[in-house]
């Protein structure tokens, strides 16, 4: 493994957030973009070698010791979905103002990193999204999947090296998101050595998953597509309560969400590419002997990962200190959404010293201003 540091001037950074954020920070912070390079595991380009975006928020002078690593779902991008570029709708600069350095990447096959080369083949989406977005249909060139749970973790431990040697500490703090949830979870199970403590936002749990890859369902459609109507319509349609999110930072993420894939951004209607990725190795075996200190969130409205499926994830969870936060008036992007400040303050509390409202373990259901529809 190699690392690339690509940091721009700190009094550059700092007038760049101003204006992004349009709002001043508690603290003064810094914003740098940095590389880890990884010899891939991934199907689609096992062996290469795959550059890792990594996006920093931080402060000028941190307080805490412990860095925190963001890791994105099945769709969006790390530093799309947690460095929104509106004041009030960073999860990172929240962190970030309270002390923490945070960090964010994309997988192999997201973003800013490397993507498979079969991904800009508009083939290899299936025949129902190709006809979204294009006059015709073509036969796939390759059908299978081009990057697995397991190159993930591969990914993943890249990151967390690059960051245990930077900061020269023992473990790090993960934020998972959906697909995050077996990603971050499912490192912190594999090498707890190196993890002191996980915080997940409807992490996609499913007693039913299956525990190798051999088990997994490889073959099939090797690239998914997301175009704005796509976006907006699943949004949504998960929105229990009136004014439940801003559109104009709905605007702001799809902007992110198209500059950070120049490639989809010409498909169509402009989309957001990304690869179709088998989840195994997260069970409940796995779930009952993680041992880390474990945050679940759920968002009450959440069409995506029923609300049901976390707090089977919490009830499965080995570790001795856990919460369980339930969210009213909150879908599945509840980080974008009114009331997020629930969400970030939480986490601050956990990933600051393992409880919420001073306890280890419980489940917690936070109210909402909103008005149901």
């Amino acid at each position: 493994m190699t690392i690339k540091h690509k940091i721009a001037g700190t009094t550059l950074l700092l007038l760049c957030a101003a204006i992004a954020h349009a709002a001043q920070p508690l603290v003064s912070l810094h914003r740098s973009e940095q590389e880890v390079t990884v010899k891939s595991t991934a199907p689609g380009m096992n062996g290469a070698t795959a550059r890792l975006y990594v996006r920093e928020v931080s402060a000028v002078t941190p307080k805490q010791k412990i860095p925190v690593l963001f890791v994105h779902g099945a769709g969006t991008p790390a530093e799309v979905a947690f460095d929104v570029p509106v004041a009030g709708y960073s999860w990172m600069e929240y962190l970030a103002e309270r002390g923490f350095t945070t960090y964010a990447t994309d997988m192999t096959g997201y973003g800013r990193s490397t993507r498979p080369p079969q991904m800009n083949d508009r083939c290899n989406l299936s025949a129902e999204q190709q006809k979204q977005e294009f006059p015709d249909t073509c036969e796939a060139t390759f059908s299978s999947a081009l990057t697995t749970m397991a190159s993930d973790w591969s990914d993943i431990d890249a990151v967390v090296e690059f960051l245990r040697k930077k900061h020269k500490v023992n473990k790090v703090n993960l934020v998972g998101w959906s697909q995050g949830g077996p990603r971050t979870a499912g490192y912190a199970a594999l090498h707890p050595d190196k993890v002191s403590a996980v915080v997940i936002l409807a992490p996609a749990y499913n007693r039913q998953a299956p525990a190798k890859e051999a088990d997994a369902a490889i073959a099939g459609v090797a690239v998914t597509k997301q175009s704005q109507q796509d976006f907006l319509k699943q949004w949504d349609g998960q929105t229990g309560c009136v004014n439940q999110y801003d559109p104009a930072v709905a605007a702001a993420v799809w902007k992110d969400m198209l500059d950070s894939d120049p490639v989809g951004a010409k498909w169509g209607s402009g989309v957001r590419r990304a690869p179709r990725v088998p989840t195994f190795g997260w069970t409940p075996k796995e779930v009952a002997a993680t041992k880390t200190p474990m945050m679940v969130v759920t968002g009450l409205t959440d069409g995506q990962v029923n609300p049901d499926r976390v707090r089977e994830m919490y009830a499965d969870l080995g570790a001795s200190k856990k919460v369980l936060i339930e969210l009213r008036c909150a879908s599945h992007n509840a980080m974008w959404e009114h009331g997020n400040e629930r969400l970030f303050d939480a986490s601050f509390q956990w990933l600051n010293a393992t409880r919420y409202q001073g306890k280890t373990t419980g489940t917690f259901t936070l109210e909402s201003d909103l008005a149901k529809k």
